[in-house]
Order: C-alpha cells, then sequence, then structure tokens
C-alpha cells in the first residue's frame, strides 16, 4: 500500500480539486478517504467521520452498502457498458419505466445523462427546439432566479444566479431573464412580490419564453433558501396560463431529500421537465436522467429527413451498472418503506436545529427534510454578515472535521444534508459537533 506521504505528494503535484482555492490546500494536510460504513468515511489513518453532507448530496442509504453492493457486483457479470445510441440495456429499461412510475403523473419519457448540469442542459434544449417544432422560434428566452444553481456547464449557468459562480463566465453565457427569488421566510408578500416579478417578465417578453427554471421548494447551492410555501404551485398555474414550460431542477431536492420523494410532490406540481441526478443512483456512480411529456416527446417525432431528432447524446447514457444500481437504490426505498420511517427523523431534525438559534452567531436555521443551511454572521441584529475573507463557514467545518465529522460550507451557511438511513444517535452526533464548532469558532 501506497503511504500517506506519497499519496498527499501526488495529490498536491497531479490534483485540481473543484471549488477549491488550490493555494490554500497546498499548505493544508488533507483528509484522504479510504472506505466507509455506513453513514462514516474513514480516512487512510482509520480516523471515522460522520458524513455531513452526504458526499457532496449523493448518499441515500448509507456507503459500502450491502445491497447496492451486490446489484452493481451482478451487473458486473453481465456487462459493464454499452451504448444506447441506437441500441438499447436491460438496466436503462427497466429504471426508465420505474421512474416514469415513481414521478408525477405525466412524466412519461426519460432521457439519461450522467450529472446535473447535463440534466438541466437536456431540459434546456428540449424545452427550445420543442418551440421550433411548434413553429414558434421567437421562443428562446428562460426564466431563471437569483441564488439558483443548476450546474456548471454554458446552459446550467447561463440559468444561474450565484454571481461569484457565474460572472466570470458572463461572456460565454446565452441571454435569459433573471428575477429575484423569494427570501427565505413563508410571508405571503414575499411569495406574491415573486410571482408578480414573473409575471412581469412575462408580459415584457410575451411570445419569448420558452421555459421556467428553479430548484423547486429549496435553493441549494445558493444558501439552502427554502420557498414560501405555496408559490410552487402558483408557479406552475402561471407557467400553464401564459403557455410556457416549467422545468424543475430535483438534482439536490429529489430522492427524498425534502421528505417526499420529489420536492414538486409538496405542492402537487407536475412539471413539463423533471431534472434528477446525484442521489439517483444512491451516491455510487454518475447518473441522471430528465423526465418530460409525451407532448414534449411527439414534437420531435418525423421522417429521417425533418431533422426533427434531439441531436444530443453522452457516451455513458444509460449505463448498465449506474442504472442496475439505481434501481436497487428505488427498490430499498419501497423495500423499507423509507419515507414514512423517516418522518420521525426528520421532526427530530428540525427540533434539535432549533437549539441553534441559542448562538449569538446563528441569523438563521432553514430546515426541510433532511436538508439544512445554518447561516452565520457576525452581527445577526443588524443582519450584518461575517466578512468574505475571514472564511467563517470553512473554519467551523474544519473545526468539526477535528472532532469526527465531514462537513462543506456554502461560504458561511454551513449545510447539513447527511444520509437519509442515518440513525437518531448518529444525527445528534453530528448535530452535537456542529454545535460545538460554530461556537468555538464564533467565540474565540
Amino acid at each position: 500500500m501506497i503511504d500517506k506521504e506519497t499519496l498527499v505528494a501526488w495529490d498536491k503535484r497531479y490534483l485540481w480539486h473543484p471549488f477549491t482555492q488550490m493555494q490554500d490546500w497546498l499548505a493544508e494536510d488533507p483528509v484522504i478517504i479510504e472506505r466507509g460504513e455506513g453513514c462514516y468515511l474513514i480516512d487512510i489513518a482509520g480516523n471515522r467521520y460522520i458524513d455531513g453532507i452526504a458526499s457532496m448530496w449523493t448518499n441515500v442509504h448509507g456507503h459500502n452498502h450491502p445491497e447496492l453492493n451486490t446489484a452493481l457486483k451482478t451487473q458486473l457479470d453481465q456487462i459493464a457498458h454499452t451504448t444506447l445510441l441506437g441500441y438499447s440495456n436491460i438496466p436503462a429499461i427497466q429504471l426508465a419505466q420505474k421512474l416514469v412510475e415513481l414521478t408525477p403523473t405525466g412524466l412519461n419519457k426519460v432521457f439519461y445523462s450522467d450529472n446535473g448540469s447535463t440534466a438541466v442542459e437536456i431540459a434546456l434544449k428540449m424545452a427550445y427546439q420543442y418551440w421550433q417544432h411548434n413553429r414558434e422560434p421567437k421562443r428562446k428566452l428562460f426564466i431563471h432566479f437569483d441564488n439558483a444553481y443548476h450546474g456548471d456547464t454554458i446552459g446550467a449557468m447561463s440559468v444561474g444566479g450565484i454571481d461569484s459562480f457565474h460572472t466570470t463566465f458572463d461572456s460565454l453565457l446565452f441571454k435569459g431573464i433573471r428575477v429575484s427569488a423569494p427570501e427565505p421566510h413563508p410571508d405571503s408578500t414575499v411569495k406574491n412580490r415573486w410571482l408578480n416579478a414573473v409575471e412581469r417578465a412575462l408580459s415584457e417578453h410575451d411570445g419569448q419564453i420558452a421555459g421556467i427554471i428553479l430548484e423547486p421548494i429549496v435553493q441549494g447551492a445558493g444558501g439552502m433558501l427554502i420557498s414560501p410555501k405555496g408559490f410552487l404551485k402558483e408557479l406552475a398555474v402561471l407557467a400553464k396560463r401564459e403557455g410556457t414550460l416549467l422545468i424543475v431542477d430535483e438534482v439536490m431536492t429529489g430522492l427524498g431529500r425534502t421528505g417526499k420523494m420529489w420536492a414538486c410532490e409538496h405542492e402537487n406540481v407536475t412539471p413539463d421537465f423533471l431534472c434528477t441526478a446525484k442521489g439517483l443512483a444512491g451516491g455510487y456512480l454518475p447518473l441522471a436522467a430528465t423526465l418530460t411529456t409525451d407532448e414534449i416527446y411527439n414534437a420531435f417525432l418525423g421522417e429521417y429527413r425533418d431533422l426533427k431528432t434531439f441531436f444530443h447524446g453522452h457516451t455513458f447514457t444509460g449505463n448498465p451498472l449506474a442504472c442496475a444500481v439505481a434501481l436497487e437504490n428505488i427498490a430499498i426505498f419501497e423495500r423499507e418503506n423509507l419515507l414514512p420511517r423517516l418522518q420521525p427523523t426528520i421532526e427530530h431534525f428540525r427540533n434539535r436545529l432549533q437549539e441553534f438559534y441559542e448562538l449569538p452567531h446563528v441569523g438563521d436555521v432553514r430546515v426541510c427534510g433532511l436538508v439544512a443551511g445554518v447561516e452565520l454572521m457576525e452581527d445577526p441584529d443588524t443582519g450584518t454578515p461575517y466578512p468574505f475573507e475571514e472564511k467563517v463557514g470553512i473554519r467551523v467545518c474544519k473545526e468539526a472535521l477535528t472532532r469526527g465529522a465531514i462537513l462543506r460550507p456554502l461560504v458561511n451557511t454551513i449545510v447539513l444534508m447527511p444520509p437519509l438511513q442515518i440513525s437518531i444517535s448518529e444525527l445528534d452526533t453530528l448535530l452535537d459537533i456542529v454545535y460545538t464548532s460554530i461556537t468555538t469558532v464564533t467565540t474565540t
């Protein structure tokens, strides 16, 4: 086995880590994960850490899950990959059928890709091309929202709303209509302001809007911002009334994360497109899917010479290994009656998080299902944030690491998003670590 010193040296010499200031990384002693057990990650020195972010919001049933492992190994004995371009495979067919069964009624067609960004790109391109086929070529614009995050490819960034991520690439992005998202509390006035902004954009660009895209219920990378109750439903009604398409990005919110299988189910919304990834394969392999309606699909049917084909694809589209694991992931949900069983854990999570308001530098605690954001402020009474350069969120996560938890901040918002299968006792341990770490960093 290669020793840690060599691995660290190779990492710093050869690797470029995502969303990481590498100058800081080069000065640090990195944690190198070797294996996992349930909700724990274990590094090469044998240290155990609770996975407080489900390995970037992907892990559902825990690491090294025996049934998911078996599904992967069984499929591996058949075939690892075969193209979906002009051919098909058994797990991809079975998973497509299951996803249609699992999602809101009317989403009857499944297009595979390999991550959240590409799932969004597909929805955008399908929506755009749909209007070309429907002889409304002026519909080229998408309404999107402040603080939105839909991925890091060009199209996904074009409908994003986090300036620190996207401004550098402005000249590469296509034009869209960006509107202010609701503030993170359930006030109906806030909801109405947001809906009015969307309605105004639709009116000002009448006949030009191809679609509206949003993260339903919770905006993830924007800071775990919770939308006002009822706005998703009213937005869907507005989109239908104005004859435009609704795209919901369930990459983070889907697969049980908000307490229902899909966040849009909280308000009984059936969108025109639903994008899923992250937890789809249980955190095992890259897999994404974009679901849409028969109406959208049928607009692409025609003679070969008509060039109505959706010219988009990925080499690993419908990869059999990933699809086999995804099927077992869903089977575990059903076999273990996971969503009903999860509700007491969600209630405990919400109740425990209220304790964080006792801390003098916690400005807000936002929670939905098993996802939460604890926002840290220099002065919550005046709403004064910590200076960006003080890296308070990063320091809290480093403190938590010394106490046995892996976290990742969104600037100065501490994200909590453990695997859904976390036990109450493990959840308490995680929350205790986070509470203590915030206290240590913000009071010294």
